[in-house]
């Protein structure tokens, strides 16, 4: 029988280390985070559809339209975000 057990890794510099052993930053983590909201939110909307078929129409677009800027999030937001800088003093 195989052993299973993973190499022990170093985390003695703590959430650094964390991190580079996912391959995740601290910014992606919480962008993964946000996207994960606003997709629990799309779906949530989903439930929530009504009986009328107009407004059914219209909140399941709103909803479809939620989930992909969750999904992009999800995709893209580190590229995003990594045009944003801090404001540097002169």
């Amino acid at each position: 029988m195989r052993n299973f057990i993973a190499a022990p890794q170093d985390l003695s510099e703590g959430f650094k280390d964390f991190f580079d052993t996912i391959g995740i930053t601290g910014a992606g983590l919480v962008t993964k985070g946000i996207a994960a909201v606003i997709a629990v939110v799309a779906v949530r909307m989903f439930f929530q559809l009504s009986n009328d078929p107009k407004g059914a129409l219209r909140k399941g677009t709103l909803a479809i339209g939620t989930l992909f800027v969750a999904v992009v999030l999800a995709l893209y937001g580190d590229t995003l975000f990594s045009t944003v800088t801090a404001p540097t003093e002169d």
